[in-house]
């Protein structure tokens, strides 16, 4: 049986990469670059941070606090509200941070600046999934929050620990044990956030649930609405009209964007031509596969050719 979920992360290529540990000393501001394809991540060690996003949308976190902003849209990290914020590379040029270390700015006192690991989740170029969409503007997790889900909590503490014990393979280590976390902040918004709720619905219901793991499982074979219907026991239009109130698109919409989906990582294998990408995700003809790549992505598919 497919996992679903686990099908979808692995097809993005969620891979997550720790760009710096800080020590901001009192009066500091931070404005975050947009970061296209993108999660970034803040996690507090000790202090406070102020964020606030373009859209207006404010978050002050503490101690154990994370918070991820799924779209990697531009966004204000200070000590407090009201700061007057420098761009992020400038910040970086003149602390001399050479993306070794730790990232200090000021030289207030130890016990009063804030400590934060910082870091994003990238995405395949192209990502895109209705459970993407679904993620909110802002995720904020507290200790609190933690403390109700386990393998959150625990996977962040091993985070921290990895992050303050450095040596062969801690960047690799911390990069994966954020991926994991990652996945999880997202289960644990789900109680708080009805478009991603109804996505993770979709695909614990016994009949769509079930509906997905097939085109998951065989996306290149030619289903239509009506087989996969027969398949789990639901008349056509009632198991379009349930796909499409859960998932947001319709069955036959869904599979052909999960085709170009997959469509994205086998061009990105070495040596593959077009016609094979074609084939294997269900394109009877190049022309027609290149015709759908090229709507959806605004470039052919030659051009996400690994070499």
């Amino acid at each position: 049986m497919t996992d679903v979920l686990s099908d979808i992360f692995e097809t993005i290529r969620l891979r997550a990469t720790l760009y710096f540990r800080t020590d901001y000393s009192p009066p500091w501001a931070i404005t975050v670059p947009a970061y296209p394809r993108a999660a970034r991540f803040h996690l507090v060690i000790q202090g406070r941070c102020h964020v606030a996003l373009a859209s207006g949308r404010t978050a002050d976190i503490g101690p154990g606090d994370l918070i991820v902003i799924p779209r990697g849209q531009q966004h204000v990290l200070a000590d407090r509200s009201g700061r007057k914020p420098a761009a992020l590379e400038r910040v970086l040029q003149e602390a001399g941070y050479d993306g070794s270390g730790v990232f200090v700015v000021g030289k207030g006192d130890p016990s009063a600046s804030t400590q934060m690991v910082c870091g994003h989740f990238g995405f395949n170029e192209g990502a895109d999934h209705p459970l993407l969409r679904a993620l909110p503007e802002v995720i904020v997790m507290t200790a609190g929050d933690r403390a109700r889900h386990a393998m959150l909590d625990e996977t962040l503490r091993l985070v921290v620990r990895r992050v303050f014990v450095e040596g062969l393979g801690a960047a690799a280590a911390i990069a994966r044990l954020s991926e994991v976390f990652f996945i999880e902040t997202v289960r644990a918004s789900i109680e708080r956030c009805p478009d991603l709720a109804r996505v993770v619905e979709a695909m614990t219901d016994p009949q769509i649930g079930r509906a997905l793991e097939l085109v998951h499982g065989d996306p290149a074979k030619p289903w239509t609405v009506e087989s996969l219907a027969l398949q789990i026991g639901m008349s056509r239009s009632r198991f379009a009209e349930r796909f499409s109130e859960l998932m947001g698109d319709g069955p036959m919409s869904y599979l052909s964007d999960w085709r170009l989906q997959r469509a994205l990582v086998l061009l990105a294998q070495p040596r593959v031509n077009v016609q094979e990408v074609a084939t294997k995700v269900g394109y009877q003809s190049a022309a027609a596969f290149t015709r759908a790549f090229t709507q959806k992505f605004g470039a052919p598919p030659s051009d996400f050719r690994s070499g």
